[in-house]
């Protein structure tokens, strides 16, 4: 099968503060001429240390069908590479064909405009997408409904929000049938319900056969809807395969381990007049927090912490995320024998969660804890007060497991037994097995 996009050794560099071009009259054009041969070889040496290039060699190609998600820290070169495969811009060297026609959204309101209502943006981005006018009317209806602007259809763009601009614009470049749509992280500007409504459609649009270009920070969305991932960093195109070990390996690099916090002085210490934390740590429940934490391992979150008022009842829990920002489970101190529901006098306090093996997934973790005043009033909370990495046990990676989805990955019991063994079906396999 043909491949519908081929970029090679695609290389985009840009001037920083390139300033727009001037038109020299004839007598600047003449005193350049002249000018000093040195004086230009130093501008030339100046303008060369104020580049920069956005892209470098990127390689790839893409299936018809395939729906590819683009991953990368800001300034990776995401949104330049689709810049250049929507021909808004050339790239410096290298080329990328596509074979097909293309919807875009890279901005908000791309290709709209201002002055024109909103029925009219409809009609005009077909046109430029290729499509003849029945067909931009079979999907009119269609449109307007999943952009839910009707009531504003007759109304200039430029009185649009940026929230409308954004629904109406993803809805035409999604339902006017392109073969190859691009999409870049725009779908960020939507509320939660829109994202959702936006990620289903463009399922919705890989299902159908057709190819999509994915750029996203979402990496619960580039897994779930994606069959391939790409990663660049820096301009260079680092990983090129499968979304769950794509993401897993860009992850890791871009996260930093925080297993212990001290706070010698008070007045430094995290917190308030009512509460202040004094230390944090996460480790193996037989160990220190330097210690490595793998699948299987038992472990211990622990923080101690200032009461600075009496006779409260303090309810301290944590929040603990995946390497996407899932949320793997929320716990509190409920089973805790003493000091739950009873009040605290003040002074300092020790409080313990231990989370048993075989429970988490392999990947990157965060810890957010919270501490609650009479179970009604938040006094004090903490994003981010530990993160930690949890490996692969050694015993899983010699059966040679990919990553396995899923937030958590618990060891379950199972147990399978016959109910009825069949004479006829077993003297079959027995011949099978002899021929």
């Amino acid at each position: 099968m043909k491949p519908i996009v081929v970029a090679e050794n695609l290389s985009k560099q840009y001037q920083i503060g390139e300033k727009q071009a001037h038109y020299a009259s004839l007598r600047e054009s003449i005193t350049g001429a002249v000018r000093s041969p040195l004086k230009r070889l130093r501008k030339r040496a100046h303008s060369t240390e104020r580049t920069v290039w956005a892209l470098r060699n990127v390689s790839f190609e893409v299936e018809p069908g395939e729906a590819v998600g683009i991953i990368g820290r800001n300034g990776a070169g995401k949104s330049t590479l689709l810049k250049i495969l929507s021909r808004i811009t050339l790239p410096t060297s290298g080329s990328a064909d596509l074979y097909g026609r293309f919807g875009s959204l890279l901005e908000v309101g791309t290709g709209f405009h201002p002055e024109l209502t909103g029925r009219e943006n409809i009609h005009l981005n077909g046109a430029i997408l290729g499509m003849k006018r029945r067909e931009i009317d079979r999907k009119f209806d269609e449109i307007v409904a999943f952009a839910e602007t009707e009531k504003f259809l007759d109304t200039q763009v430029k009185y649009y929000s940026s929230g409308m601009h954004m629904r109406l614009a993803f809805a035409v470049a999604a339902h006017l049938e392109p073969e190859i749509l691009v999409v870049d992280e725009v779908l960020a500007v939507g509320d939660a319900n829109f994202q959702k409504k936006c990620l289903g459609r463009m399922g919705e649009v890989a299902k159908e056969g057709r190819t999509v270009l994915f750029v996203s920070h979402n990496m619960t969305a580039v897994q779930s809807m994606c069959e391939r991932a790409i990663w660049l960093h820096d301009g260079e195109l680092l990983e090129d395969g499968p979304p769950g070990q794509v993401v897993s390996n860009y992850l890791s690099t871009s996260f930093s381990t925080t297993t212990e916090q001290k706070w010698a002085e008070a007045e430094t210490a995290p917190g308030n007049g009512l509460v202040r934390l004094r230390s944090t740590r996460v480790r193996p429940e037989n160990g220190t927090h330097s210690d490595p934490i793998t699948v299987r391992t038992p472990f211990v979150i622990e923080f101690e912490y200032d009461n600075l008022h009496s006779n409260s009842v303090l309810h301290p829990s944590i929040m603990l995320f995946d390497e996407e920002g899932t949320l793997v489970f929320h716990s509190g101190p409920s089973r805790e024998p003493v000091w739950n529901g009873h009040p605290f006098p003040i002074g300092r306090f020790h409080s313990e969660c231990h989370v048993p093996g075989d429970l988490l997934n392999d990947g990157a973790h965060r810890v957010r804890l919270s501490v609650i005043k009479d179970f009604r009033e938040l006094l004090f909370r903490y994003d981010d007060v530990l993160s930690f990495d949890v490996r692969e046990a050694a015993e899983e990676r010699k059966h040679g497991y990919a990553k396995v989805p899923g937030a958590v990955r618990p060891r379950l019991d199972w147990q399978t037994k016959i109910v009825e063994e069949h004479g006829e079906l077993r003297s079959q396999l027995d011949n099978d097995s002899a021929e």
